[in-house]
């Protein structure tokens, strides 16, 4: 048997900040999301076009955007598997594991049907 307690959850060292260990393209979505109006959405292309921006270089050309925009749909999924947002088309959230198309992003709102 360890010494350790089995119900701790092991520390990344960011001291309470759930954020901390977060891919920094998560973490860009996120902050995108939280100066939206509750409720309200961002696209894919938003978020890559902001990424872009903050990381230009002079050498960068007027589509370097682009090279995040797989990074963009990939930690949003995760962070919607996680609950931290959800991926809506038409209005709707869909399936995780069965989408495609033109989506958005948004955090989690209670659904009314």
């Amino acid at each position: 048997m360890n010494d350790t307690n089995d119900n701790e959850l092991p520390s990344d060292g960011a001291a309470g900040d759930p954020d901390a260990a977060l891919d920094p393209v998560a973490r860009g979505i996120l902050d995108m999301l939280a100066e939206t109006k509750p409720g309200g959405t961002v696209t894919p292309e938003a978020i890559a076009r902001a990424i872009g921006t903050a990381r230009a270089r002079a050498s960068d050309g007027p589509h370097a955007w682009r090279r995040y925009m797989a990074g963009v749909k990939q930690q949003a999924l995760h962070l919607a598997r996680l609950g931290r947002i959800q991926i809506v088309r038409k209005g709707k959230v869909v399936d995780l594991e069965d989408f495609k198309g033109v989506v958005r992003y948004r955090l989690p709102v209670a659904e009314t049907d």
